[in-house]
């Protein structure tokens, strides 16, 4: 998702006109724990690395088991492979790409703003669309994506990156799910604008963050895959970054890019830390083999973080359930 800045213009009178406005100090990467147990998920000398920039605004990464990660890039609109010696490999030149995932039979899915759709991003760099209306109706402008415990696609639609011109058809901002017949099923829609999302390990919870109220929510997921029980897990509150990409851990603990660049929480809400990035942070995911290294996409960058922890990705710890476990 990309960022909304806001200029604002103040008129200086008396002994300080004239005076030049105080630069803001320049970020810094920075592991900031708010509790002892942040610890445990990374070492305390633990350093970033910038493998690759020059982009525009990155967005949507995925790991590939094959040992490259893609990433999206919305202002240069192009899906690229990025690999850990930092080159980089253009797959698809297409509009405003944004979140990604990997489906249940490992294919590149990707939200795509401009098209308004869900897309499948073939081998050959070609692409086939999944789905692009509910009843009817375009979707506003497809955003993030995961893979769910039931094999299915569960995607948010908020309208932060509606094409310039085009009409809003729906009436609200969903969340969704796209099974692998092609049925888009409406979850919730009493969020103002979702954006990430990731489902707890068992995956009898769903974490679901709005970007305009700086909440992330959650909810049950029931055993017949509804949502119920929805209710404010956390709120990040600051300046320099907002609620987007979502990711947890083998243990439940939940990473939320926010002010600052990436809070930690455990599975009760509790913040037990923030990676402070030296740029604005939108999206990250887990990656290497064994999903101990957190790529992340900031603004102009992609970056790695060592961890202690270990990233839970679907699929590749555990074979997708019929449906999800009753809590």
């Amino acid at each position: 998702m990309k960022k909304t800045v806001y200029f604002v213009f103040a008129l200086f009178c008396g002994p300080v006109f004239g005076q030049q406005a105080k630069a803001p100090a320049p970020r810094k990467f920075e592991l900031k724990a708010e509790s002892p147990k942040f610890w445990d998920l990374f070492a305390q000398d633990a350093s970033l690395e910038k493998i690759a920039t020059g982009f525009g605004f990155t967005e949507g990464p995925v790991w590939d088991p094959r040992g490259f990660l893609y990433v999206s890039d919305e202002e240069k609109n192009m899906l690229s492979r990025v690999y850990p010696d930092g080159r980089v490999e253009n797959v698809l030149s297409i509009g405003d790409p944004d979140g990604s995932t990997l489906d249940a039979k490992g294919r590149l899915i990707t939200t795509a703003s401009v098209l308004r759709a869900i897309i499948w991003v073939r081998k050959d760099g070609q692409y086939k669309i999944l789905a692009d209306r509910y009843e009817g109706k375009r979707f506003n402008s497809p955003n993030d994506i995961v893979l769910g415990p039931d094999g299915a696609l569960y995607f948010t639609d908020p309208t932060l990156d509606l094409p310039k011109g085009e009409t809003q058809e729906l009436a609200f901002q969903g969340v969704y799910r796209l099974d692998k017949h092609g049925k888009v099923t409406l979850l919730t829609r009493d969020l103002t604008q979702p954006n990430g999302l990731v489902f707890s390990p068992n995956g009898k919870r769903l974490y679901i963050d709005d970007t305009k109220t700086r909440e992330i929510r959650v909810y049950d997921v029931t055993a017949s895959g509804e949502l119920a029980n929805g209710k404010v897990f956390a709120k990040e509150e600051g300046r320099g970054g907002v609620p987007d990409g979502m990711r947890v851990d083998t243990s439940g603990n939940v990473y939320v890019t926010g002010p600052g660049g990436i809070w930690v929480w455990d599975p009760d809400g509790n913040h037990l830390g923030t990676i402070m990035m030296p740029e604005s942070t939108a999206n990250f995911n887990w990656g290497g083999p064994e999903y101990q290294t957190l790529y992340i996409t900031a603004r102009t960058s992609v970056y790695r973080l060592p961890t202690k922890a270990h990233g839970f990705v679907r699929g590749r710890h555990a074979k997708p359930l019929s449906k999800p476990s009753a809590k």
